[in-house]
């Protein structure tokens, strides 16, 4: 059975267990609907063979050889990944837009018994709406900017505000970047269409009536751009400015990025290129800081000679925070206490 998708929302209201992608592995990497486990049909290679095939010699012996190869991989997948399956379990399939791949692998998992469905249109679908979302329709949630410079620990304030019940939108956990020169994260980045997926998804899924708290970032998180629909929110957003005293930030800072630290050829070349802001001179020093193990004392400096210059430059917003919060320290006592003081300010002007 097809099933169109009008929403996003509606991927998690219809009454299935496991939304399967049967796309190549390259495709999938790409971007998927959020959630779905990979089970392609073709690998990237055949899926190339079949389509010279097509295009080259005859369209028959083509889908011929697809076929073999789809059965052929349809009963891999049965005797591996899907092999504990139950019979109630219930399917949702999707290829790239709702044709030959995805349809064949649905008729062999019905044969079996299960009750299987298709998103009609495929990805495309899928893909359509996150456009519609991050590119055409206004963000419905009230957006609230979590601004200060870097080592306030906003992202960890974030995560006190969704324990308090509130609204929240972690960009740089979804982009998998600190969005700062050093903030590269294991894995790398997500690629932009699985970025705007997972965003688009993560909206969707929030009470439009309710707040959602943002850390304030640039309109690029590492590679990853912000889509526009939700740059424009957060440029026309309230915000709250947290502040902490150096000292602290630089502690906090070294705590949290301790992989990036234990990594000292990358954290030297990382350095090295801040010489095309501040002159190879104070480049070195830095480096030669890192060298030493005085880490506090570079962190103390980066902040204040890079990065809290930059914050000032590119935050320069029309309206005045809604309140201005002193952080004495960052442990979880003290954003536990702000979270709650952030939450009866957004509260009192609502």
């Amino acid at each position: 059975m097809k099933h169109t998708l009008t929403s996003l929302t509606d991927l998690t209201a219809l009454p299935f267990d496991e939304i399967i992608d049967v796309r190549a592995p390259a495709e999938y990497a790409e971007d998927h609907v959020p959630g779905a486990i990979s089970l392609p049909v073709l690998s990237d290679e055949e899926r190339a063979t079949v389509g010279t095939i097509y295009v080259q010699q005859d369209p028959f012996l083509a889908r011929k050889v697809g076929a073999a190869l789809v059965a052929r991989n349809a009963a891999a997948h049965l005797q591996g990944p899907l092999a504990d399956r139950p019979y109630r379990w219930r399917p949702l399939v999707y290829c790239w837009r709702g044709g030959q791949r995805s349809g064949s692998f649905a008729s062999i998992l019905a044969q079996i018994g299960w009750r299987v469905g298709l998103i009609d249109g495929g990805y495309k679908s899928f893909r359509r709406l996150v456009v519609q979302a991050m590119y055409e329709t206004p963000v419905a949630p009230r957006v609230i900017l979590i601004d200060g410079g870097t080592g306030t620990a906003k992202t960890r304030l974030l995560t006190h505000l969704a324990q308090q019940g509130q609204q929240v939108l972690d960009l740089e956990g979804i982009a998998q970047h600190r969005g700062s020169l050093l903030g590269g994260m294991p894995g790398g980045q997500p690629s932009q269409k699985t970025f705007e997926s997972r965003v688009a998804m993560a909206l969707a899924a929030m009470d439009p009536t309710r707040p959602v708290f943002i850390e304030a970032e640039s309109n690029k998180i590492g590679t990853r751009i912000v889509p526009p629909t939700l740059w424009q929110a957060m440029l026309r957003a309230d915000h709250v400015r947290v502040q902490a005293p150096l000292d602290v930030r630089a502690r906090y800072l070294v705590r949290t990025y301790s992989e990036v630290i234990e990594d000292a050829e990358g954290l030297d070349e990382k350095l090295a290129v801040l010489a095309r802001f501040h002159g190879h001179d104070q480049s070195d020093a830095w480096r030669a800081m890192a060298r030493a193990g005085q880490l506090e004392q570079l962190a103390a400096e980066l902040v204040e000679k890079h990065y809290d210059p930059t914050y000032r430059r590119s935050s320069r917003r029309v309206t005045a925070p809604l309140a201005e919060v002193d952080l004495p320290g960052l442990d979880d006592a003290a954003l536990g206490d702000a979270a709650a003081r952030i939450v009866t300010v957004a509260g009192d002007v609502q």
